[in-house]
């Protein structure tokens, strides 16, 4: 019986390790620039080994050109979450980490683990995730230079040079800001289904155009097919329970293993909400007052609920409905 042939692929930022594996033997591992004519020098070793499924980890964004090439090529390919590969190695007891050992663990990965094909995001989905990164890097960059404008603020031993400094960094990320804001909605406007999907989170009470173009650089990239459930595991924003025999019963808590970009995009939309929408409004204080729980956890909740109304939406093509997400009790004159 002819055995299935397949390959893991550990990317950096300049490199690729290949490994092929047949069977039980993992063939060397070869390592190649991650370049476009390492990419090609990929496909051809892949197809002339007659590997059938390729398996690679998501490396932010080294990855992408290379499962690009991959996919236009028609090799199967998989692209599997980070946490899941380092489990994995821990599983076989890997002793020790390199680029050749991962890569052979991915081939392990491909060989073992049910088969996920990769599907390609449209270019328009990707360019708009890469505008709303760099977005939330500035948003970022502006929030700590208020932090540190603050702290020096408070002592007077800082010299005016720094704080002008720091006024001055502020000033331009606020102006980098507005301007790739600006061109994210220029995409958005170039294209009829980003559009849409734009008009139809605005109608969210607390998704404005910021909030909107960070969800949608995140959601418009994973498979179209995917269910709400799996849209709140891939924002790590279901619940992970910890209980075992009778000595271990800790309390669920949010797993985050998932995209923390998509979690930070969804925060203030919920929190927003939860003060201007009465129907999330309601949802917000029954959690409190009836099941108990924290402010930070019931917010933490009309996120995962807020994504799974978000599903509905973009699924039906309908506008937010706030009776759908939650039937306000009507109390008695």
């Amino acid at each position: 019986m002819k055995q299935e042939k397949v390959a893991g692929i550990d990317v950096a930022c300049k490199t690729l390790a290949l490994a092929m594996r047949t069977g039980e033997q993992t063939g060397k591992v070869r390592e190649l620039a991650n370049t476009a004519s390492g990419h090609q020098a990929v496909i051809k070793a892949l197809k002339s080994a007659g590997v059938q499924r390729v398996c690679l980890e998501a490396t932010g964004a080294y990855h992408l050109d290379l499962a690009l090439a991959l996919d236009a090529a028609g090799i199967a390919l998989m692209v599997v979450n980070p946490t899941a590969a380092k489990r994995f190695a821990q599983a076989l007891m890997t002793r020790s980490k390199s680029d050749a050992v991962d890569a052979g663990v991915l081939a392990q990965f491909a060989q073992t683990m049910p088969f996920q094909p990769w599907q390609s995001p449209a270019l328009p989905a990707l360019e708009l995730r890469a505008c709303a990164r760099r977005l939330a890097a500035l948003v970022k960059a502006r929030t700590q230079a208020k932090n540190q404008l603050h702290a020096a603020s408070q002592t007077t031993s800082t010299p005016a040079i720094v704080l002008a400094d720091l006024r001055l960094t502020i000033a331009q990320c606020a102006d980098q800001i507005e301007q790739l804001r600006a061109g994210a909605c220029a995409l958005i406007d170039a294209d009829a289904a980003l559009h849409e999907v734009f008009t139809l989170l605005n109608s969210v009470t607390g998704i404005a155009a910021a909030s909107a173009i960070q969800i949608m650089g995140e959601i418009l990239v994973m498979p179209a097919d995917m269910q709400a459930k799996q849209w709140v595991a891939q924002a790590g924003l279901d619940p992970r329970h910890a209980t075992s025999g009778t000595s271990v019963n800790k309390k669920p808590h949010l797993s985050k293993a998932g995209n923390r970009y998509l979690r930070l995009a969804l925060y203030m939309p919920a929190l927003s909400a939860a003060r201007h929408e009465k129907h999330v409004s309601g949802y917000y204080q029954h959690l409190i007052v009836d099941r108990g729980l924290k402010p930070i956890q019931a917010v933490c909740a009309v996120m995962r609920k807020l994504l799974h109304a978000i599903h509905g939406m973009l699924k039906a093509r309908q506008p937010f409905d706030g009776s759908r997400f939650y039937a306000l009790v009507e109390t008695p004159a």
